[in-house]
Parts: C-alpha cells; structure tokens; sequence
C-alpha cells in the first residue's frame, strides 16, 4: 500500500520539477500582471539610389552622420539633363506661339470643341496645316465648299494643340528627370553605408546610401504558445537596456507571428531550440538614438493595460507609457 502512494509521490515531484524548469528557463516570466521577455533590438534599412543615370558631383553626408526626412544626400552631375529640359520648354513655347496665332479670334466654344479633339488630331497633325492650306486655295478658285475650309482649319487647329499637348508632356519628362539628379532622404534615421564616391557613375541599380530608420525600432523577442493569450498588438511595453541602467523607452507590441517556428539557436539554452515559438516586435521610441542594432533588451508588458488605439513615438499617437506601463519596475 505504501509502495503505490510513494511512487505517486515520486512522480509528482518530479513533474511540478520539470515544470518549474521549464518555467524557469522559457526566457520570460509570467507575474503579477506583467510579463517580461528577452531580445535584441533590430532596425529598418533603407536602401537608397538615384532614379536616372549620371556621374555624381556631390555626396555630402557620410556614415555615421544623422539625416532628416528631405535632406540633400547627394547631386549628379545634371548638367546634360538640364539642356534637355532647356530644349523641350523651348518647343513648347515655339508650339504654344502657333497655336496662338492659329485660335486668335476663334469663340470659346470652338475652343473647347478643338482640345476635346487633341487625342483624335495627333496622328493628323502632320499633314492638317497642308490640308486646311489647300481647303484655303480651293475655297479662293471656288472649287471647294466654304464649310470644307473650316473643317479644314479647325483640323489644323487641333493638331497644333496635340503637338502642343506632346511637347508640354515632354517638358513635364523633362522637369522631372532633372529633380531626380538631386538624391534626398525619404525618412530620418543614420547613414549606415555608403556604397559610391563623388565622380562614380551612379544608376537606378547601383545604391548609393543606406539608412537605418531609429524612430521608432523594434525590439524582436520569441512568446511561448503558452503566453500567446496574454499578449496583444498595442500593448504597452517598457525596453530596458543594460546598457543605460535604470533607464527604460516607452513601446508597445507591433506584431505577433502567425505562424510557429523553432526556437534560434542564440536564444536560451539547447534543451529550448526544440521549442515551438512565435516571432514578436515590440516598437520602442528612441528619440536620444541609444538604443542600437543587435543590442539586448529586456522588455516588460503590461497585461493588465488595454490596447493602445493609434500607438507611436510621433506627436498626436497614443502614448505608449499610458494605461500603468509606467509603474512597472525591473523587479
């Protein structure tokens, strides 16, 4: 009799053991309403390059230096696009003088009738002028119909305005290349690389910079299956650095896996790789930039706290250190 209830008494020990290791060794915990989790911070990366080809004339940032969303990171050498440009504005003012004197005196009616009729004009509009031309010499030997001559110069009118339409088109082409020789920044963040110098040629393919977005980060931690019920997108969070001790940045939870994956080999211990995770970001502002690439965290969620609405580090976004994120401790 005794035989069995030792035996019952052995095997619970030893599976509340294994429970309080596993517990022990998930990489989190699991109290008094907060849970806290271990991971590194990571960044978005932005890839910079010019949009057309040329040689560059100008970089004036270099790595390490803190950019500003539009700032000038980098010119071409723009000197051919900008005759290109020159020469499509001079067309279009050549073209708008013909046009010019072909409506001079027609009724804004007629007017409104010729633009509607550009797209049927343009592939006229080369022999149009002959055409209303010769309407013209055979309205003055009375061989044609005055109604065949205004046709006729209507017509003409109407691929005037066509080419005129092409040509501003091209200029607008025109325009837009020539801004594209000035590289600016997208966002604000850190120059991370530099890949080109001043007088590379540089092309839509080759990058030239690459900027590591700091407002906000993320921290990427890994939930147990069992935490997953606890844990919410738009939870408020504390990011802790050892680093800066006794310093935490306000966050909050951006994204949850949907899908399992193994535990990474550099987290915990090998007994864990074996476990089934599930990949989570904790968003945390930065606004000093101490917080770095590949640094370890610690991150503290605040179970008890609802979801933030519109979580974010810019003015107007729910603050991310409401709703009791504040109170919690490293404890």
């Amino acid at each position: 009799m005794k035989k069995p209830l030792i035996l019952l008494l052995v095997l619970g020990l030893g599976a509340g053991g294994w429970w309080f290791y596993r517990a022990s060794h998930r990489g989190g915990g699991l109290e008094a309403g907060r849970l806290t989790l271990y991971g590194n911070i990571d960044v978005r990366l932005v890839n910079l390059a010019f949009e057309v080809s040329g040689r560059i004339a100008e970089l004036p940032v270099a790595e390490g230096a803190r950019v500003a969303p539009a700032q000038v990171l980098g010119r071409l050498d723009d000197q051919r696009l900008v005759q290109a440009r020159d020469l499509a504005r001079a067309q279009v003012d050549a073209q708008r003088a013909e046009l010019g004197k072909r409506i001079a005196g027609i009724r804004p009616q007629e007017l409104a009738k010729l633009r509607a009729d550009l797209a049927a004009a343009r592939a006229e509009s080369v022999n149009a002028a002959h055409r209303a031309e010769r309407a013209q010499e055979m309205l003055k030997r009375k061989l044609g119909s005055p109604q065949d001559a205004e046709d006729a110069t209507a017509f003409a009118k109407a691929a005037a305005a066509a080419q005129l339409a092409g040509l501003e088109s091209a200029l607008a082409s025109a325009q837009v290349n020539l801004d594209y020789a000035t590289l600016v920044a997208p966002v604000g963040g850190i120059v991370q690389n530099r890949f080109l110098e001043v007088g590379d040629m540089a092309s839509s393919d080759r990058p030239v910079y690459t900027i590591a977005i700091t407002e906000p980060l993320w921290a990427r931690l890994y939930l147990a299956e069992p935490d997953l019920g606890w844990v919410k997108p738009g939870q408020p969070a504390r990011v802790m650095s050892d680093s800066f001790p006794g310093k935490s940045y306000p966050g909050w939870v951006g994204y949850i896996a949907p899908s399992a994956e193994f535990t990474p080999k550099q987290v915990q211990t090998t007994e864990l790789r074996a476990d089934l995770v599930y990949q989570a970001r904790v968003y945390v502002c930065n606004p000093a930039g101490e917080l770095r690439q590949g640094m370890p965290v610690t991150v503290v969620l605040d179970l008890r706290a609802a979801p933030l609405g519109q979580p974010g580090c810019a003015p107007g976004a729910d603050a991310p250190t409401q709703s009791g994120v504040t109170a919690l401790t490293h404890g």
